[in-house]
């Protein structure tokens, strides 16, 4: 029998390795027809999984409590599948080199405890030729097993979209490879159990990670397009958003808006290709220098919010400046990577400690991973400058009596409100005398 009919026959497990955003998502959709064993090196998020609770809020606590996972921080678990999933993060290095190392410690983790007839499938995001170049060898050392002839590999990329409602694990198109037919065949099969939109074959290995790597590399390219208009347009005193607006009527016109470009895929998946393209002889041009752009977005903006309270008359130094939001996205919690703090950074280096609340991040790791803590949005008053950052859906809400709830009452000073999604109208703000501003 093949390990799909096994799977099906309840006669093997699957095991998913890296329980976050992406991985947790997939081992709950699979415990619905197989049996899985969800395995992660963090104690702590095994106990919350185990006690019905979702940190992510991918899924929810109910789903969670209810799903047949076995949760597990024992590596030696995975003795008991003989089909591996492993979606553990890939970030950059400090210098924006490939960091390797999650997907090299899991690679080592599923390697000693790895069953002949076993089929290992990497869905982190990697440049072309780390599945094969970087993993397999270290499958092989841990298991003793030869690639090929004990066990197969596949590499099949996530594409969950944190705090995405609406684009699913099950109705997103799934690009499944294999290391042969037979092997593409199998992991075909298996995510077709869970994913209704279907997969997409692709040629080989390689052809599935540079499917993966470019897809946010094009929206970064994009993104940082839209972020140049607006510092041109803004130069110009041109509304960028306007300007969208008016050019979108045109049927083949992209929709990209600019903003602050964070999170761990589309700020960090085109440095692995740029990387890649280094080694082979390329420096890439246009990837970089979207990248230089969006990464350079945080601190032009601390900039204009300066510039802003200038203009208004009101003391740099020691300026009353919150900041509504700091997660990486909107309407999710993940702070990783977030582009929020290279605004408090800037506005730090003109003496200004904001104040921060966020509507969905956990203060706890906001003060464990940045050294910040968190306020209520209650608890702001006496405001000079308003950041919106981030467009959470509660901050979208928002009317004109709780934006001037924040700020000084009388200060005789013009409200600096500095919008950077568009979510307020800004024709009601300026007619209310607010110095408005938005990317």
């Amino acid at each position: 029998m093949s390990i799909y009919e096994d799977l099906l026959a309840g006669k093997t497990a699957l095991s998913l390795t890296g329980l976050g955003y992406v991985g947790m998502p997939i081992a709950v959709a699979f415990a619905k027809k197989v049996r899985v064993i969800g395995f992660d090196f963090n104690a702590e998020k095994i106990a919350l999984y185990k006690s019905g609770v979702d940190p992510t809020k991918e899924v929810g606590d109910e789903a969670i409590a209810s799903a047949s996972v076995e949760f597990t921080s024992d590596p030696a678990q995975l003795k008991n599948a003989r089909f591996h999933i492993v979606a553990v993060p890939t970030p950059v290095n400090a210098d924006n080199t490939p960091d390797l190392t999650p997907v090299e410690g899991a690679s080592r983790s599923v390697g000693k405890n790895l069953m002949p007839g076993s089929i290992v499938v990497y869905e982190s995001t990697v440049y072309p030729g780390v599945t094969e170049e970087v993993c397999v060898p270290i499958l092989e050392a841990e298991s003793g097993l030869k690639c090929g002839v004990d066990f197969k590999v596949g590499y099949s990329p996530e594409r969950i979209n944190p705090g995405d409602k609406k684009h699913r694990l099950e109705n997103i198109v799934k690009i499944v490879s294999g290391m042969d037919e037979e092997t593409l065949d199998q992991v075909a099969k298996v995510y077709e159990l869970v994913v209704e939109a279907g997969v997409h074959r692709a040629q080989s290995i390689k052809v599935a990670e540079a499917a993966k790597v470019i897809e946010n590399s094009q929206r970064d390219i994009n993104i940082a397009f839209m972020n140049e208009l607006s510092i041109i347009f803004n130069r110009m005193g041109i509304d960028t958003e306007s300007v969208l607006r008016a050019a979108g009527t045109k049927w083949n016109f992209l929709n990209f808006r600019p903003g602050l470009v964070g999170g761990h895929c589309i700020g960090v998946d085109p440095y692995y290709l740029t990387y890649r393209a280094e080694q082979m002889g390329y420096h890439s041009r246009i990837i970089l220098a979207g990248r230089m752009i969006n990464d350079d977005m945080g601190r032009y903006v601390a900039e204009c919010a300066v510039k802003q309270l200038i203009k208004a008359d009101l003391p740099v130094k020691g300026a009353r400046v919150a900041i509504l939001g700091f997660t990486f996205k909107e309407n999710c919690p993940d702070t990783r990577n977030t582009k929020v703090i290279d605004i408090v950074k800037e506005l730090g280096e003109y003496g200004i400690t904001p104040m921060i609340a966020d509507a969905e991040a956990d203060g706890e790791e906001v003060k464990k991973h940045y050294g910040i803590e968190l306020t209520s949005f209650d608890s702001i008053k006496d405001a000079d400058a308003v950041i919106i950052a981030v467009a959470h859906e509660q901050y979208k809400r928002l009317t004109q009596e709780d934006i001037a709830g924040l700020y000084r009452e009388s200060s005789g000073h013009p409200r600096v409100l500095m919008d950077l999604k568009a979510v307020l109208d800004r024709a009601e703000f300026e007619a209310a005398g607010y110095a408005y501003w938005r990317l």
